[in-house]
């Protein structure tokens, strides 16, 4: 009877325990799911349940460089001392012999019962005699980071006491370093794939902007026409008899006025072509869409079009990347504007409205055209990267423009409207 009482216990202790390390690897699948940019939240999780499920003291995540390894997320009450020697993000040299040079070289976990009996500690070495002295550690577990088969790092804990870890805890460091692995790499496939779309983010907008460039060219030389005509006057009044320095002061303020234009103009081109990383702004949506409009203003009256704008005021603000919205701006304007440049006689007109949505928490923007509208072949392909209707167009306008308010939180869409044309809208979350 006792020998059953004893098995069952151990069978519930068994299921207890197993229960327990399949909570704490859902744990961490759920940190590598919620933060696919940042890897210390993932880290973080691994080894605080790693060290708490196997009773270790502390325990520390290593990745291998080309002169050594790198410390990259530590766990545990560390000796201040010890922290401070050997801080975060150094990158140590491996020493022949000592645990992690015995990692590389078996590609298999290494189990030292006693670190202040292992020969590394015994010749001295510092790193180890730190660990021992400052750090207090004395059974250590350091098991490998395989990825392809290819050993890129090492997953850690130790304990202070000298107390071997069982084969069952060693299985469930190797199932921590495996996760730990599949972090690592859906981290770099997402900053591979991120990267990629703001290199076609850059060069959608590079590609937008020398569409306009003819419409630019003549914003720009406006205000450089009208100063060169107000520099004339100005002599003109400094050469009479006798001089008329009133007139001349108010021509040399307009002079300012047109040369605050033309750089203003410039300022707003250099924002949008330049190539810089997404950032999160407060962004006043009404006066980034105006300067939006003023840019595309040429472009719109060289095809006959008519802009009118409907901005709600005392909209709240967002947050996101200014460039970034005012690209989606400029591709939905440029768009509709091309639409109806191929139409025939009547009113080419394009609406641009801002308005808040309090159900949603946010602003809604509206770009309605008066083109020859949408099918429902187009409708339903619309935003699908390389689809398009133009003979010239790349067919990533639209896929751009959906991903950019969509990493903002937000929801792009098209609606056909009657009797013809089309509206675009989307919204983004107010802070």
């Amino acid at each position: 009877m006792r020998h059953l009482v004893r098995s069952r216990s151990e069978l519930q202790k068994q299921v207890a325990e197993l229960v327990e390390q399949r909570a704490a690897i859902s744990e961490v699948l759920r940190a590598v799911a919620n933060s696919p940019h940042d890897l210390q939240p993932i880290f973080d999780t691994i080894l605080i349940n790693a060290t708490r499920l196997c009773g270790a003291t502390y325990g520390g995540l290593l990745l291998f460089e080309e002169k050594g390894y790198r410390s990259v997320a530590r766990r545990g009450p560390v000796n201040p001392v010890y922290a401070e020697r050997w801080p975060l993000g150094l990158v140590e040299p491996i020493g022949p012999g000592d645990p992690v040079a015995r990692l590389i070289e078996s590609g298999s976990p290494v189990h030292i019962a006693d670190l202040a009996a292992d020969q590394a500690y015994l010749r001295r070495d510092p790193r180890i005699v730190a660990l021992v002295e400052l750090a207090g550690v004395r059974t250590c577990l350091l098991v490998p980071l395989l990825k392809n088969n290819e050993l890129i790092g090492a997953l850690g804990i130790n304990r202070e006491q000298v107390q071997p870890f069982t084969d069952r805890q060693i299985d469930l460091v190797t199932d921590f370093a495996a996760q730990t692995t599949i972090a690592l790499e859906s981290t770099r496939r997402e900053r591979q794939y991120r990267e990629a779309q703001m290199a076609l983010a850059h060069a959608n907008r590079i590609a937008t902007m020398g569409q306009l460039s003819a419409s630019i060219s003549h914003e720009v030389n406006q205000p450089i026409t009208a100063a060169v005509t107000y520099a004339l006057a100005a002599r003109r009044w400094l050469s009479a008899e006798p001089p008329d320095l009133g007139e001349v002061s108010e021509a040399l303020d307009l002079i300012i006025k047109e040369g605050n234009r033309a750089s203003d103009v410039i300022g707003r081109i250099r924002g949008l072509i330049k190539k810089a990383p997404p950032r999160k702004d407060v962004v006043f949506i009404n006066d980034a869409i105006l300067e939006v409009v003023a840019l595309t203003r040429a472009e719109a009256a060289n095809n006959d079009v008519l802009v009118r704008t409907q901005l709600a005021p005392g909209l709240p603000p967002v947050q996101g990347d200014r460039v970034q919205l005012q690209q989606v701006m400029v591709n939905l304007i440029v768009n509709a504007v091309q639409a109806m440049s191929g139409t025939g006689e009547g009113a080419h007109e394009l609406k641009i409205s801002i308005d808040a949505v309090p159900f949603e928490s946010g602003v809604r923007v509206g770009v309605r055209d008066t083109g020859p509208g949408l099918s429902p072949e187009s409708l339903s392909r619309l935003f699908e990267p390389f689809y398009t209707t133009k003979p010239e167009g790349m067919g990533m306008g639209l896929s751009i423009c959906r991903s950019i308010i969509e990493a903002h939180s937000g929801r792009l869409w098209a609606i056909p409207c009657e009797p013809h044309g089309a509206l675009f809208q989307f919204t983004i979350p107010a802070t």
